[in-house]
């Protein structure tokens, strides 16, 4: 009598016990614990500590000035110590009215300023400056050290060297100026008008040198075929250019406008060497202001609330980018 082949199948979970090989899973936990150490558990307390208040007068803040939390009683703002206050911070982001609103909209318009400035135009120069670079020359390694030089340089030594360069009265800056007939010495890092400026051409000095190389490293891997091919059906430069290698760099332009992205939201080290003196806050940069309010102003709930901000419109902005890159390209 033959028996049942229901019979003769063992057990699935001793099915799944003999598929499962625990050595990946092990070599996984050192990562796992890094991950979770230096990522998930900083950001779960940075949105807990983004629904704080402590009181403006504490020791460790005497030189702080109340903003007036709106949505919190006075009662609660006058107590000693921390206090939860919920989504506070958040709807005083949302009303211009209110002294953190108002400074929120103004460094948030100067971060948008700063990041829709320096970001195309890095990404053009360094696309320039790979395709024309990318050829063989004698001296071209030289040239390729000479663009990529300005990103080896510390951004803090690179503030330094262009804080002597605006340097009123015998800066190399204004003394350039001078020869396009600009007229009359300009301090850039303390004047109003101007001190954003200053940040922005700093950090397109200092990036596009750095953008250039993936995009020469994309130049050099695009298959040559593809343009004997148009060669020989009369595609002149231009529509080479713009049928066949901006196509096929699509990946290099989406990694690259990611990370200059996350890196103008980044930005600091300049603007504490250029625009510290600067106290009207018309260059005061988003990272910037957490920093102030973290360190100099001693606020922790409202550098939170920043923190989480910050962190949202790099996730918004990042997932537009893949989607608009992957829908122009289906």
């Amino acid at each position: 009598m033959s028996t049942p082949s229901a019979v003769l199948k063992p057990p699935r979970w001793k099915s799944w016990r003999a598929h499962l090989h625990p050595l990946p899973y092990v070599l996984l936990l050192p990562t796992v614990f890094f991950v979770y150490l230096f990522t998930i558990n900083p950001t779960f307390r940075v949105l807990r500590d983004s629904q704080i208040y402590y009181h403006p007068n504490l020791p460790a803040r005497p030189k702080m000035t109340d903003l007036g939390l709106p949505g919190v009683p006075e009662e609660v703002r006058t107590l000693r110590g921390p206090h939860n206050v919920g989504l506070a911070y958040f709807r005083a982001f949302l009303d211009p009215s209110t002294r953190i609103g108002a400074r929120f909209w103004r460094v948030m318009k100067n971060t948008l300023l700063y990041v829709v400035t320096t970001v195309p135009v890095s990404m053009l120069l360094a696309f320039i400056f790979a395709v024309l670079l990318n050829r063989t020359v004698r001296g071209i390694g030289w040239a390729r050290m000479a663009f990529f030089y300005p990103t080896m340089l510390p951004m803090v030594s690179a503030a330094t060297i262009w804080l002597f360069f605006f340097t009123p009265e015998y800066g190399l800056w204004n003394l350039m100026l001078e020869k396009f007939g600009y007229t009359g010495p300009q301090n850039w890092v303390i004047n109003p008008k101007l001190a954003l400026w200053s940040l922005v051409i700093v950090a397109i000095w200092k990036n596009a040198g750095y953008f250039m190389i993936f995009y020469l490293a994309g130049l050099q891997n695009l298959p040559t075929d593809v343009y004997e091919a148009a060669e020989l059906d009369g595609a002149g430069w231009w529509s080479q250019m713009f049928r066949i290698t901006l196509p096929l760099l699509h990946r290099t332009t989406l990694f690259v406008s990611v990370i200059a992205i996350i890196g103008a939201f980044q930005t600091i080290d300049h603007a504490l060497v250029l625009t510290r003196e600067l106290v009207t806050g018309e260059a005061d940069l988003l990272l910037y202001e957490i920093y102030w309010q973290r360190f100099e102003n001693a606020d922790y709930g409202l550098a939170n609330a920043l923190t989480v901000t910050m962190i949202a419109i790099l996730l918004v902005l990042t997932m537009l980018n893949f989607l608009i890159s992957e829908r122009n390209n289906a």
